[in-house]
């Protein structure tokens, strides 16, 4: 009998028949279509651009090109200060280049006590936890906080890391319109009285940079008592008088349970944070599975943190020439005629709003190749049907560095046909 026999008389005659194997990565063909396409026609992707050497906080080499960054959320322009690059270096001889393990084990070294350290100075709070980005602290702190039986209400426009960081928890999740107090208290209002509630908002929203009417919705908030979490990733450093965000420039300090932010931003390295006077705030430690499952920060990294945000509690000319930049370009650019994300100029962030995917990548990559690399932003990212070109201002932009941006949006814009 041969081999081959042999194995077909083995076989059961009723066997099943083996299902076809399903290619999980089919799901990504429609992008993969749309990203080719968008290769084919000779536009630069704007999604995965280079810096092949950066000079400072305010500028690069991109393919060879001096290069003006417009889109890096270096708000005070921390990265390149001395101070906190020797702290780094420091920490790098004495500690080396890695913990090899998370904050509940072998991961807890010097420098990650001091920077819990430095953020309680800077927002003068009892407590502080560090995590490994933004987006982990918003992850954890959320499902941990709201679990089975509460609710976790949060704005319609919310990070993707407050989105994620409900689906992580087993709270009940209701959204309220953008920005919109009545929803916000009318939603609260039809919640049980007596379960736990907590309020996610932020200061400022990055993708168009309009600011929360914190005070009237803390004040909704805490009369239908729940507790508030403000997310101030992106106004730490310049907002307030001592730099601590919206909510502080809006006096609601006392106001606020928990803030959660970013080292990403103004900061200048990576890493994240939750602030809170609450009592019993250094048990999260001990229940957040984004704090106690993953490597904790290198020691440069968080000595270089806490460098920063010493720093930026007195850094009142820097706050002072970031909302001048600001204001320039918000002002030139609404001169001009291009329609912005925030009809006055109280954000660093600046949204230029455009018709379609096509003009905005034709004007993005016109500045890019002009010398001006900004952020190109879409839908998901972007409310529906909103395309943007996101322009982060930094405190280390000189005066003659917005002659030439907004010279250079003048020339993009009327080539193009947005602005006359």
């Amino acid at each position: 009998m041969t081999e081959a026999a042999t194995t077909a008389h083995a076989l059961p005659v009723d066997a099943p028949e083996v299902a076809p194997e399903r290619d999980l990565m089919s799901k990504f063909d429609a992008l993969i279509a749309e990203r080719e396409a968008l290769i084919a026609s000779g536009v630069r992707n704007p999604f995965a651009i280079v810096m092949d050497e950066v000079k400072g906080p305010t500028q690069a080499v991109i393919r060879g090109k001096d290069t003006i960054l417009l889109g890096t959320y270096n708000y005070m322009g921390m990265t390149f200060d001395p101070d906190v690059i020797q702290a780094g270096k420091d920490a790098l001889d004495a500690f080396g280049s890695g913990t090899n393990g998370s904050r509940m084990l072998n991961g807890t070294f010097h420098d990650h006590i001091d920077v819990e350290q430095a953020l309680r100075e800077f927002y003068d709070m009892t407590g502080a936890i560090v995590f490994s980005t933004g987006y982990m602290a918003n992850l954890g702190i959320i499902s941990t906080l709201a679990g089975k039986g509460e609710y976790v209400i949060l704005d319609a426009d919310s990070h993707a890391s407050i989105y994620d960081g409900c689906k992580q928890g087993n709270a009940e999740i209701v959204r309220f319109r953008h920005n919109d107090v009545t929803d916000l208290d009318k939603r609260l209002g039809r919640l049980p009285k007596e379960a736990g509630k907590l309020v996610v908002l932020e200061g400022v929203y990055s993708m168009l940079g309009d600011i929360a009417p914190l005070k009237e919705m803390v004040a909704v908030a805490k009369k239908h008592g729940c507790m508030v979490l403000v997310d101030e990733a992106h106004s730490m450093g310049f907002f307030g008088p001592n730099g601590r965000g919206v909510y502080e420039e809006m006096g609601l300090t006392d106001e606020v349970d928990f803030v959660v932010g970013t080292f990403s931003k103004s900061v200048g390295t990576v890493g994240g944070f939750v602030v809170s006077n609450h009592p019993k705030f250094e048990m999260v430690r001990f229940a957040c599975r984004s704090y106690i499952f993953t490597a904790s920060l290198p020691p440069s990294v968080v000595a270089t943190a806490a460098t920063s945000i010493r720093k930026l509690m007195t850094a009142h000319d820097k706050r002072a020439q970031l909302w001048k930049n600001a204001r320039r370009l918000h002002g030139g650019l609404k001169a001009m005629g291009f329609k912005l994300g925030t009809e006055t100029s109280d954000s660093a962030i600046i949204a230029v709003i455009l018709t379609d995917q096509e003009q905005a990548i034709a004007i993005w990559q016109s500045l890019l190749e002009g010398g001006l690399y900004v952020n190109m932003a879409r839908p998901p990212a972007t409310p529906a049907g909103t395309f943007l070109l996101r322009c982060s201002l930094c405190a280390e932009h000189t005066d003659e560095q917005i002659t030439t941006i907004l010279a250079m949006f003048e020339a993009a814009g009327r080539s193009v046909g947005v602005i006359g």
